[in-house]
């Protein structure tokens, strides 16, 4: 207490100053519209801030939802489409929203997890894409869950087609680079050029044809090659991956039966 008292009586004088400062600052702003005008002004802009600043920081924690949202919205829309292609109430294509909940994109075999399985009719087989294109096709199934083999695995192989000219090629990855896959089997007579756009063929039952796949990046063919070295730009961002769609072809099983009987 005895140093607080001399703390007090050795500013004391700057201290008096200081009150009497903020009441002359006080009176004035009070008696005289300009400066009240300026303070108010300069208060109602912090406030504002304060709210933008939590605004931003709501909009962060609701990020998810709205994407989440939005997936959901996407299906729909994409299932409505199914239904005036076929003209049916009920398409052969059905698009059910999932969310990947597990992946990898650093091995030469990745997977992704979704979390979607058999009680959701999942099986194995069906096809899975996002907003951009072709995600990859799902291997193993559990009652909530299941693993999907995306085209970034060097097991996965897609049937796709130029849609310049509807030329059947096979999309592989060689374990390089998430971010590019390589076409194979298009013969050396074949023109390609760089900005060409690879989509589905439709070819399986696994994805409906036209889903896009990607855009050819460069093409190589040297003398004596019998078919062209070409590197595809993937549509799918697969480290950004977190919101897909399983396509569930309803006629999936009796195609697959008919294709089975002639071997």
């Amino acid at each position: 207490m005895q140093t607080l008292l001399k703390i007090l009586q050795r500013y004391s004088n700057f201290l008096v100053f200081l009150i009497l400062e903020v009441a002359a600052f006080l009176l004035i702003v009070y008696h005289n519209a300009a400066p009240r005008s300026h303070v108010l002004s300069s208060a109602n802009a912090f406030i504002a801030w304060q709210y933008e600043q939590e605004s931003e920081v709501r909009g962060y924690f609701s990020l998810r939802q709205t994407n989440e949202q939005l997936a959901a919205e996407n299906a729909v829309l994409r299932n409505q489409i199914e239904s005036m292609k076929s003209g049916e109430i009920a398409p052969n294509v059905h698009y059910m929203p999932a969310q990947v909940v597990q992946m990898t994109t650093d091995e030469l075999h990745n997977y992704l997890t979704i979390n979607r399985g058999s009680k959701d009719s999942v099986v194995r087989g069906q096809g899975v894409r996002n907003a951009e294109g072709v995600v990859g096709i799902v291997r193993t199934v559990g009652p909530h869950y299941s693993v999907v083999l995306p085209i970034i695995n060097t097991h996965t192989h897609i049937s796709c087609r130029f849609t310049k000219n509807d030329y059947i090629a096979t999309l592989v990855w060689d374990g390089k680079d998430t971010r590019y896959a390589n076409l194979t089997d298009v013969a050396a007579h074949m023109v390609i050029n760089a900005g060409d756009t690879i989509v589905t063929s439709g070819l399986s039952p696994v994805f409906p044809e036209g889903i896009p796949v990607g855009i050819v990046e460069s093409s190589r063919l040297q003398a004596g090659d019998s078919y062209h070295t070409i590197r595809v730009r993937l549509n799918t961002d697969f480290k950004r991956l977190k919101h897909v769609e399983v396509i569930q072809n309803r006629s999936k099983n009796e195609l697959e039966e008919l294709q089975y009987g002639l071997d």
